[in-house]
């Protein structure tokens, strides 16, 4: 009897430690999945609530089917210089199209010079144009016009809001092609050194903003903002700390527009992560011209035609 009152005592030690390890774990669980949840409402809220704008340009039916059977997808991509009470225009015009069957992403960028007729104006002129005469609507119905294409879906980003973005995900990293240094417009001083380049949100609006140190001028410029598409994408795919997710949604919330909904957000991030593993560039090809005195980007329309071509084939 005494041995097993003594066995008994000393299995009560290894109980105890037994229920505060599992109280332990059991507030940790219910500890992150609450944060969890907040993390997820927040990010419903700010996408439902603040960035989630319907345009009448496109059928949001349409995507969310072709979402839904993992179709691919063209979304429209616009930088928006936004500043005070100005209306502001499209700083940058990109097609991105996502093939989930064949695990490719390919974005396409189109010159803000670009010469094309803006629709439902009945005339030509620059295409960013578009945005400053009807807002996300008209630069939707002018692309599809131009590319001979459907788009689905649109993501609106005001270009101020930009290094806020990034300082939330914490730098980028770029290959720089050029050499040179800021006299002064966003962090005097600074060395773009050539070679590989990371940024913190201001010295990247200075890379996206700079071109008449280069050779190129607005070309050059495109690439480099075609370049600080493609890393915030890796950036926020692969951000490893939660802790910096709600900074983010903060950010985006509010310098973010888009026809996507919350569910339309989470079942591209599930369902067409894949196609980052196959990703391409390219710009529309064309010449400059003067009419009248003012300075516009000419595409051919064989070059249109191709361009059509590269997007038609991510649907086949």
């Amino acid at each position: 009897m005494a041995g097993e009152k003594r066995a008994g005592k000393r299995r009560k030690p290894r109980r105890l430690w037994l229920k505060i390890t599992l109280s332990v774990l059991l507030v940790l669980v219910l500890g992150v999945g609450i944060y969890a949840y907040s993390i997820y409402d927040n990010a419903k809220g700010a996408v439902n609530e603040q960035m989630h704008q319907k345009v009448t340009a496109i059928d949001e039916k349409v995507g969310k089917q072709k979402i839904e059977e993992k179709e691919s997808l063209n979304i429209l991509l616009l930088g928006v210089d936004k500043r005070g009470s100005d209306g502001g225009r499209s700083d940058a015009l990109m097609v991105l199209s996502l093939d989930q069957k064949n695990e490719k992403m390919q974005l396409v960028s189109i010159p803000r010079d670009t010469r094309t007729m803006i629709v439902g104006k009945g005339f030509e002129d620059k295409i960013n144009h578009a945005y400053a005469f009807g807002g996300t609507d008209m630069s939707i119905s002018t692309v599809e016009d131009l590319l001979d294409i459907e788009l689905d879906y649109y993501v609106e980003m005001n270009m101020e809001g930009l290094a806020d973005l990034i300082d939330s995900l914490g730098e980028i990293t770029v290959q720089n092609e050029i050499d040179w240094i800021d006299e002064g417009f966003y962090q005097e001083g600074y060395h773009y050194a050539e070679g590989e380049l990371t940024m913190d949100g201001a010295q990247t609006m200075g890379f996206v903003r700079m071109r008449h140190k280069d050779p190129q001028g607005d070309f050059g410029r495109t690439e480099r903002q075609r370049k600080v598409i493609g890393a915030i994408i890796d950036k926020g795919a692969s951000v490893a700390s939660v802790g910096k997710i709600n900074s983010v949604i903060d950010v985006l919330g509010n310098n973010m527009a888009t026809n996507m909904d919350f569910d339309d957000m989470k079942d591209l991030l599930l369902n067409y992560a894949n196609v980052r593993r196959n990703s391409s560039n390219y710009m529309l090809q064309g010449s400059g011209t003067t009419i009248d005195g003012i300075y516009y980007y000419q595409v051919p329309d064989e070059e249109l035609a191709k361009v059509h071509e590269m997007i038609a084939e991510m649907d086949s």
